[in-house]
């Protein structure tokens, strides 16, 4: 493999981890971020943000809740 591919590769793995950290992902099956390869990173990416998308979704949809008593 190349080097630059390499370090994409390797700058790419980066920038996943942090941003998984950031949302507060720090472990997948109680095994570390840094020991995943890079597609397992962006599956886990892909994975919190759909979530994340929909809780967003959920809070900001307009709907109207009817009570009977």
């Amino acid at each position: 493999m190349g080097i630059l591919l390499r370090k994409a590769i390797e700058k790419k793995r980066n920038f996943l981890i942090n941003k998984l950290i950031n949302k507060g992902v720090y472990k997948k099956n109680d095994i570390h971020l840094f020991e995943l390869t890079l597609t397992d990173l962006e599956n886990e990416y892909i994975k919190i943000s759909k979530i994340e998308e929909k809780e967003s979704d959920d809070h900001h949809s307009p709907c109207l809740k009817i009570h009977f008593i």
